[in-house]
């Protein structure tokens, strides 16, 4: 078993609060050292009390997913012999109502690009093996109610 660690730090700043006209702008954390700035997205909540230069958690989440599939899809590929040059994927996320009702995103698409190098490069059986083999794999896939689609491109 493992754990994960993030603190998320928020602070009023001498704001007005009751009011609701406070800033949604946080710090996330990680044990590493790295510090994302946090905001809700202006689609939520508009600015000036979103900030959208910094991430909201759905795109957080959409990232988790994208970045989790890479993961495994970079460790099956390089498993299999075949040596990737780059990745890129241009995931995106929709929220609507889930089947219970409650406003959720519902569907990540991921559109992963993948560019090989050296004398073995996978065909298209291949290659959707190990896509499909990563999105099996990917631990935030597994933990997330939303469809994920696998659109290689």
């Amino acid at each position: 078993m493992s754990e994960y660690v993030a603190t998320v730090e928020w602070s009023r700043d001498g704001q007005s609060f009751s009011d609701n006209h406070y800033s949604r702008a946080h710090d996330w954390r990680f044990d590493g050292g790295a510090v994302v700035r946090g905001s809700s997205a202006p689609s939520s909540v508009p600015e000036p009390m979103s900030d959208p230069a910094a991430v909201d958690p759905e795109e957080a989440l959409v990232a988790a997913v994208s970045s989790c599939h890479m993961l495994f899809f970079l460790a099956f590929a390089a498993k299999a012999g075949f040596v990737v040059d780059r990745y890129r994927d241009e995931a995106s996320g929709v929220m609507g109502r889930d089947d219970r009702g409650r406003m959720s995103i519902t569907r990540v698409t991921l559109r992963p690009a993948v560019d090989f190098s050296g004398e073995r490069r996978p065909d298209a059986a291949a290659l959707d093996d190990l896509h499909h083999r990563a999105h099996d794999a990917c631990y935030i896939a597994n933990s997330i109610r939303a469809e994920v689609a696998v659109e290689p491109r």
